[in-house]
């Protein structure tokens, strides 16, 4: 379970704010807004009820807190109370959060709004205590030594954390210096200074904390073991020399998804709760579709949920078919084009039924493991944390195969009845911790045997091995290869803080564009929903091109390889260069064909080699009515595939097969003979004429962009862009 937070931002909205400094184009608030937004988005996208968070305004123009009866606590206004903020609390925010025309309120004061916040809602429960304050430091501070002494000791006693951000704060570690600084201002910053090295708090300037906002956030999460049990070697049930020790098993790394998008739609009636979005499910096959589970926040939006019909043919109900329910349908496995059913008593008995254990079942020495082996995410095996017994006997373990330089061959059946698994267990040993670090392995039936052709050599049909052919690199191509990789090598470019060369490209510097950008754009539009996305944070683009000192260093290196590969431009491509070819004649004038009684016959279409027969009956074709006669063959096989099919097991090679009609077509500029068979296609798929109701071929053509060839794709078509968008309507 995820720790409890509980983080009070106090955010100065004084007049001062309003000013702009240091050359920006934006005030002081908005800068200082830059980093509160991207925390509060942060914690918003974490949705987790144990991630709460409240604001306070400072030197606002109203007095709205439990202590507004003092003197000392005017001008500060509890914004927001500490809670569980989401989107519908952010919009309210930004409507408080607005710059004042007054330029009393103390910060002092706000920080002890701030700590009686937090000790209201966490009371003595544990939870990781925080307070930020954003400020210019130019407002009027309350100093009383004594005052900040108490503040010092509830901070100290209750654990908590204190923040302090100022806009243009002198920070010698990050190298700012305000220039002419205000002399009260100079002497906020002292006392500010004084107050978080009393509390062990920490102080900086805006200027850092904006600029670090671009460091990508690596999501910390607890582990949770996926297997506790005996790791044994022997059979402990058998022989009583067996070897048994109590481990835990724990992921060590994991693939991190992008956070993925839920369906919504826009309210119309202000009193419907819920869409309801149905899709008829037949008999003869079945298709599931994601549920749209997330709550829709916004007033706007409303959730979208599936329903799920089921039918099969009957002649006696209207419309050629009856509902079923789910419970009544049976499983069943395609075997060819049938379906064999297989009862729940009948399938049990294929199930493989195992216990949950860790078996060692061999040993390899390092050298004779190949690292393409590996088939997942490493996880981390280590001794039950009390039993003192199973760590010796695990770190006997881990230094043996240190030792003798092997690794383990595991058998790993994490739960009762689940699938066993293969494991390779390599050892690990650091300072504080040993450990057995585990990936999985494939069964034989996983390794997949492929042989390609020698890349150094060419080998005849007769054996002949040739080493100088015009497939293969000379001596001048290799040793121009290899310079220019030598001058691209990346391992020493990069620099370290001395100046000495090091990594260009440290693991932990190489973030994903994917994860981060889109985190970053969701963030920006639940608070600037009108305004463009910024681009992207100049991290994540850093190494997405070559550094410019490489590509100028290597440049000649290039145009030597450029030269000695003899690499030349493809020419582009011309459109209908085909139908209207003049044939190469051979010099003699002399018809060789003619001459040996060959002639010209229409090519039969097979369904089993459909493409490369329809290919070379285009190729070979002498007229436009010989093109129509393979573009019907081809169209009559694409139907009959489509009406056989059983379910969707033929959609793939019928898509593929109309891809090239379309193609060649478009290519040899008769594009109404494909525009035609279209039209057709659909007609027939609407009717119901190829095998029921085949819907889902329809969104599969439409997936794969298969519509009219028009006019901006053709010269010689008739169909128009209003035609071509016409045609994907379901009329």
């Amino acid at each position: 379970m995820a720790e409890k937070e509980a983080t009070t931002y106090i955010v100065d909205v004084g007049a001062s704010m309003g000013e702009m400094h240091n050359g920006r184009n934006v005030s002081d608030l908005d800068f200082a807004m830059t980093y509160v937004w991207d925390k509060i988005t942060s914690t918003v996208a974490l949705d987790r009820k144990t991630a709460m968070l409240g604001v306070i305004g400072l030197r606002t123009d109203e007095t709205v807190n439990e202590l507004e009866s003092e003197e000392s606590f005017e001008n500060i206004s509890v914004l927001q109370e500490i809670s569980n903020v989401l989107l519908p609390d952010l919009k309210q925010l930004q409507d408080k959060i607005v710059l004042s025309g007054t330029y009393s309120g103390d910060a002092i004061s706000a920080i002890v709004i701030a700590i009686q916040m937090i000790t209201k809602q966490c009371k003595k429960l544990k939870y990781n205590r925080k307070i930020v304050l954003v400020t210019d430091g130019r407002g009027a501070l309350d100093a009383d030594p004594s005052s900040i002494a108490e503040i010092t000791k509830k901070i100290m006693q209750d654990n908590m954390t204190l923040v302090i951000l100022g806009v243009d704060f002198d920070d010698p570690e990050f190298g700012f210096k305000e220039e002419d600084k205000d002399p009260q201002k100079a002497q906020n910053e002292e006392t500010f200074k004084a107050l978080v090295d009393s509390c062990g708090g920490i102080m900086g300037t805006m200027q850092q904390a904006v600029e670090e906002l671009g460091m990508p956030r690596l999501k910390a999460t607890r582990p949770v073991p996926s297997y506790k049990g005996l790791l044994t070697l022997g059979d402990p049930a058998a022989y009583d020399s067996a070897a048994c020790i109590d481990v835990e098993r724990y992921p060590r790394t994991a693939i991190r998804r992008p956070m993925t998008a839920s369906q919504f739609i826009h309210r119309s009636d202000p009193g419907d709760d819920d869409i309801k979005s149905s899709m008829t499910f037949l008999g003869d096959g079945d298709t599931e579709m994601p549920d749209a589970n997330a709550n829709a926040n916004a007033g706007d939006l409303s959730n979208v949920k599936n329903s799920r019909t089921y039918q099969v043919p009957d002649e006696t109900a209207p419309g050629g078919k009856k509902d079923v329910d789910r419970e009544d349908l049976a499983k069943g496995y395609e075997y060819g084009r049938t379906a064999v059913h297989i009862s729940e008593t009948d399938e049990n008995v294929t199930k493989l039924e195992t216990q949950a254990a860790l078996e060692l079942i061999g040993f390899i020495p390092w050298a004779n493991y190949d690292r393409y082996m590996s088939m997942s995410v490493s996880c981390i095996v280590i001794a039950q944390r009390t039993n003192t017994k199973a760590i010796m006997a695990l770190s006997s373990l881990i230094h043996a195969l240190f030792e003798l330089e092997s690794y383990a061959v595991a058998r790993l059946v994490p739960k009762t009845d689940k699938a066993p698994l293969v494991l390779l267990l390599a050892p690990s040993i650091e300072v504080d911790y040993e450990c057995l670090l585990d990936v999985q392995i494939p069964f034989t039936e996983d390794v997949r045997s492929y042989r390609f052709p020698p890349l150094d050599r060419v080998v005849t049909v007769s054996g002949k091995v040739i080493t100088e052919h015009r497939n293969l690199p000379n001596e001048a191509l290799a040793k121009a290869m290899s310079d220019y990789v030598d001058k691209m090598d990346l391992s020493a470019l990069g620099r370290d803080d001395d100046g000495n060369p090091s990594e260009y490209m440290p693991m932990t510097e190489t973030f994903s564009p994917v994860l981060h950008r889109l985190d970053q754009a969701v963030r920006w539009k639940a608070v600037h929903p009108t305004e463009p996305v910024p681009p992207p944070y100049e991290i994540l683009t850093r190494y997405s091109q070559p550094p410019e000192d490489l590509l100028s260093q290597s440049k000649r290196r290039l145009e030597k390889l450029v030269a000695a590969a003899d690499v030349k431009k493809v020419p582009p491509k011309v459109q209908g260069r085909r139908r209207n070819r003049n044939e190469v004649k051979p010099l003699s004038g002399l018809n060789v064909e003619a001459l040996l009684g060959g002639s010209k016959k229409t090519v039969r279409i097979s369904s089993q080699n459909a493409v490369p027969d329809f290919r070379r009956a285009v190729n070979n074709a002498g007229s436009v009515e010989e093109i129509q006669s393979a573009a019907r063959q081809l169209g009559s096989i694409v139907e009959a595939r489509i009406k056989d099919s059983f379910g969707d097991i033929a959609y793939a090679r019928a898509i593929e097969e109309i891809t090239v009609l379309r193609e060649e077509m478009s290519e040899f500029e008769e594009p109404e003979i494909y525009n035609d068979f279209a039209r057709g296609l659909k007609r027939k798929l609407l009717s119901e004429e190829l095998g029921g109701n085949r819907k889902d071929f329809w969104w599969e053509f439409r997936k794969s962009r298969l519509g009219l060839i028009d006019r901006k794709a053709s010269e010689n078509s008739m169909a128009t862009e209003e035609d071509a968008k016409e045609f994907w309507s379901l009329k």
